[in-house]
């Protein structure tokens, strides 16, 4: 803790890092915050969504000008359809529009979809400006704000154009979380059961689902986590920052399968939790206690662990081999050997995947 009542998670890059900060009230004070990193110019661009805009928009546009800066407020419609080409276009656009130049701002106001929209635009904005992420979600607070990734998705698959661009800062103010609907907020908890899974099992003893306020410890507690794996491989060259994609290989593709919109994201990552923790059974020996253990935790947050019906194995399995998670046409998937110990292994094959989505289509078990 550096400030009081404040939390702070420093991300060390070899380039330059940044800090995470979490506390209640970080929204309203974002524009001082903001201003250090401003070099010879005032404008900034907020790129927001129609939700998000509607509740925060004029908290955060009126303590920037505050804090001296001239913003401008970009907003693009909510949902993953959003992360698409053509909304990238319009917002470089409306940036170019307003004379934003290389010595401009940006920050990302919302939740996950509009952190990698906005992201990946200040990534190729006269080529890359900086940006901050003030992420106003579970799990962009617990995940996709850290880290760098940025990105769209393309017809054939999630996330396959982007572009590394870290934040200069990130923003976690706890108290917007109080505004989501329950599903919004249940599904961004799929994350934080990812990484006690991967790394922190004793944060499943804490997790409680009638709980929405004193979460910036736990918030921390998961950016940690984020943060060690991606300065230990920053561009996924070691296979480090792969563990972070537990649950996410079946899960994404069940996401393509149904339909951009049809779940929420992390919806479909706890279907693919609960496929990658049958095959960790199978193929690394986790105990089947420490799987329903991590199980029943997705359940008592109401996430859905089955295969939607309508969905077909081939559909999914397709869906997967447009996935970045393949290589060479070989799976790179994520197993748990026990609790808080992942791996990357090869020895799961698109028969193994293809079995246990069959099983989570018609098996009523645990």
């Amino acid at each position: 803790m550096s400030e009081t009542g404040l939390l702070a998670v420093d991300v060390p890059l070899a380039g330059a890092g940044y800090s995470v900060w979490i506390g209640d009230g970080l929204l309203a004070d974002c524009g001082a915050r903001i201003r250090p990193l401003a070099v010879g110019a005032n404008n900034v661009a907020v790129v927001t969504d129609t939700n998000v805009a509607a509740i925060y928009g004029e908290t955060v546009m009126s303590s920037l000008r505050a804090a001296g800066f001239e913003p401008v407020l970009i907003v693009v419609e909510a949902g993953e359809a959003s992360k698409r080409l053509e909304v990238v276009g319009r917002v470089a656009d409306e940036m170019i529009a307003a004379g934003l130049d290389r010595k401009s701002l940006l920050v990302a106001l919302g939740g996950g979809v509009v952190g990698d929209l906005a992201g990946f635009v200040a990534a190729i904005y006269f080529r890359g400006i900086p940006y901050v992420q003030i992420p106003t979600t579970v799990v962009s607070q617990v995940d996709s704000s850290v880290g760098g990734k940025t990105g769209v998705n393309a017809p054939g698959g999630k996330n396959l154009l982007g572009a590394f661009h870290h934040p200069a800062l990130v923003l976690a103010d706890p108290l917007t979380l109080a505004s989501l609907p329950e599903r919004e907020f249940n599904e961004g908890v799929a994350e934080i059961i990812k990484h006690a899974a991967i790394r922190d099992p004793a944060m499943l003893d804490v997790l409680d689902p009638a709980r929405r306020d004193g979460l910036a410890e736990l918030i921390a507690r998961n950016v940690a986590i984020k943060a060690r794996i991606v300065a230990a491989d920053e561009r996924e060259t070691t296979g480090e920052r792969a563990l972070l994609n537990f649950g996410h290989t079946v899960g994404h593709g069940i996401e393509q399968a149904a339909g951009y919109g049809a779940l929420l994201h992390g919806e479909a990552i706890s279907i693919g939790l609960h496929a990658a923790l049958r095959l960790s059974v199978r193929k690394a020996g986790l105990p089947e206690a420490d799987a329903a253990r991590v199980l029943a935790a997705l359940e008592a947050f109401k996430l859905p662990t089955r295969v939607p019906a309508g969905l077909t194995t081939e559909a999914i399995l397709t869906a997967l081999g447009r996935d970045k998670k393949f290589e060479a046409g070989r799976v790179r998937f994520v197993l748990l050997e026990r609790l808080g110990t992942a791996f990357l292994s090869p020895a799961v094959t698109l028969e193994d995947i293809a079995e246990v989505v069959e099983e989570l289509k018609s098996d009523s078990s645990a």
